[in-house]
């Protein structure tokens, strides 16, 4: 639908207007909500229950040994923070 606007410059501006969204997909598309169970089924996932685990896997994840420990001083600090 196409609406005309006369501004105090007197002059003309046509704006595009749409009466519906039909026509454009939802974004993001819209998911089915699974539980944590199904989402750690579905990703294979194993909780991380050492240190000794984090550490075989940070070839992965870290890009050097300076990055993971810092995630590890990171995480050490936040863990302890409200114990004192």
């Amino acid at each position: 639908m196409l609406a005309s606007d006369s501004s105090d410059s007197g002059r003309n501006v046509e704006v595009l207007m749409s009466s519906s969204n039909a026509d454009h997909p939802v974004f993001p598309p819209r998911r089915p909500r699974l539980s944590v169970e199904e989402l750690i089924r579905a990703k294979n996932a194993r909780p991380i229950r050492s240190l000794v685990d984090l550490e075989a896997m940070s070839a992965d994840i870290f890009e050097s040994d300076e990055e993971l420990d810092e995630f590890l001083a990171f995480t050490y600090a936040e863990r302890r923070r409200d114990v004192a």
